[in-house]
């Protein structure tokens, strides 16, 4: 036997070795990949065009932070019930119908909308894309076997961060550019996603692991898993048998979606996963005007600077991707190998943001850089929580997580502004330079807000540690409602 044969299928090892297996599986996950990119992008621009979009729309910091948050009024009641709906649909359709919206809403900006279509456009948008995370994940995992999905879902979350990394310095420079100006970074993201939306619409497509192919032909594509090495269990063994629920993720029956949300665990996922949400509606929000003000960079150079936590954030993923791949292949539980690394990173990250109220200048952008970056690992938690639940209702599970996380990133952008408004911050007139002591007034309030963060990131971060346990619930679930 050949060593290409000897290699699992699915895997990008296998993929480049054979030159022919699966093409279609990686096209779709490097198309779900751009679409992440697309989504954060959108997220990332209004932290972006702050200042030059404050000073033409006469916006206050607090008013500012209003419409900052009002991205994710709908955000979560969106991702749940496509959550459900995805049980149903393709999940194919309802990424081209995202994408679409997506695009369409970024227009209204670019041809001269004021305070009120921004504040009504980024309530839609939020909408639009409340159920991105969730539908992507399940996408992918339709493409790939059980044992196969870590890599893939790691490359689609890092496409998460990689957004406001690729994005931020283009859209900084269209900022800068005095033909284009803060409108165009709208209508740029606008033009990018019909883009995607046509090469969607001419290649993506659901995969032979998805549970409409699964229904569609009859059999389940999980009972062909392999055992487990050394005999340790088989598809057939129970999911309270064992200790690490890795190998019966695919076999575990419909259990009531009450129970799952009503869990230990489910719990303490929404909980870390809203302090995650708080930093990406800091960084999409405030963190450009934080960098300008802590350390007077030009417009040019914050669009550069604000890309570095997404950079922490895309290696945080990759390395803890990896970590966890490694871990589960050796029979570590996912508890361990997933929650508690999650956990340790939030708790390191909430210490960061504990610092950083007492260091200032480039230490400051350092420490926030890495506090923010460490909390970008979101998507981790939905990826945990879905190996204690059925495929056919991981979608609605993993998109009630995100919506309920989100509450986080709502509550984020408000509360800076707030809290910079009691600090007696106001912004400068349109043509005017922020004066010092406004700069000043700006650090502490934000400051009040990274002290509060810092409690809750490391509180959330000890509890993931201990009590993050896909494993124990999902025997729990399977022992009580499988009969």
């Amino acid at each position: 036997m050949s060593a290409d044969k000897t290699l699992a299928p699915y895997t990008l090892r296998a993929a480049v070795s054979n030159r022919r297996m699966n093409r279609r599986a990686w096209l779709v996950t490097g198309l779900l990949v751009l679409f992440q990119i697309i989504n954060f992008a959108d997220k990332a621009v209004l932290g972006l065009v702050a200042d030059s979009a404050m000073r033409d729309l006469q916006l206050s910091a607090g008013e500012f932070g209003f419409i900052g948050s009002a991205f994710f009024f709908l955000f979560a009641i969106a991702a749940v019930l496509v959550g459900f709906l995805a049980g149903k649909v393709p999940t194919r359709w309802i990424l081209l119908t995202m994408g679409i919206s997506w695009a369409v809403l970024q227009f209204p900006m670019l041809f001269g909308g004021g305070a009120a279509i921004l504040l009504v456009t980024r309530i839609l948008l939020g909408g639009a894309e409340g159920p991105a995370t969730p539908i992507t994940l399940q996408h992918v995992h339709g493409w790939f076997p059980a044992k196969e999905r870590g890599l893939p879902s790691s490359i689609v979350a890092i496409g998460s961060t990689l957004g406001p990394i690729i994005a931020a310095p283009i859209l900084a420079g269209i900022i800068a550019h005095p033909d284009l100006g803060w409108r165009w970074a709208f209508g740029f993201l606008g033009i990018a996603g019909l883009l995607w939306s046509v090469l969607w619409f001419l290649m993506g497509r659901d995969g032979p692991y998805s549970h409409t192919a699964t229904t569609a032909h009859g059999a389940d594509p999980a009972a062909t898993s392999e055992p487990a090495p050394d005999g340790a269990g088989s598809p057939k063994q129970p999911a309270a048998e064992a200790a690490s629920i890795t190998e019966r993720a695919d076999i575990l029956k419909l259990v009531p979606i009450r129970a799952v949300l009503g869990s230990k665990m489910f719990i303490v996922a929404v909980l870390a996963g809203a302090g995650c949400f708080w930093t990406q509606g800091f960084l999409t929000t405030w963190s450009p005007k934080y960098l300008a003000a802590v350390v007077s960079l030009p417009p040019a150079t914050i669009g550069l600077v604000s890309t570095f936590p997404w950079i922490i954030g895309a290696l945080a993923l990759l390395v803890l991707g990896y970590s966890s791949r490694f871990l589960m292949r050796r029979g570590v539980t996912v508890r361990w190998a997933m929650g508690a690394l999650f956990g340790g990173s939030l708790l390191l990250s909430g210490v960061c943001f504990l610092i950083l109220p007492y260091v200032s200048g480039e230490t400051a952008v350092a420490v926030m850089t890495l506090g923010a970056g460490l909390a970008m690992i979101y998507p981790l938690a939905p990826t945990a929580v879905a190996f204690c639940i059925s495929s056919k209702q991981r979608a609605a599970v993993m998109a009630t997580l995100t919506g309920l996380a989100s509450i986080g990133g709502v509550i984020a952008p408000a509360m800076v502004g707030m809290l910079m408004d009691k600090s007696g911050y106001v912004p400068a007139p349109k043509g005017i330079p922020e004066s010092v002591e406004m700069a000043a007034r700006l650090a502490d309030g934000m400051n009040s807000s990274f002290g509060l963060i810092g409690i809750y990131l490391v509180v959330v971060g000890i509890v993931c540690v201990l009590f993050l346990n896909p494993d124990r619930t999902a025997a729990s679930l399977q022992k009580k409602f499988v009969f």
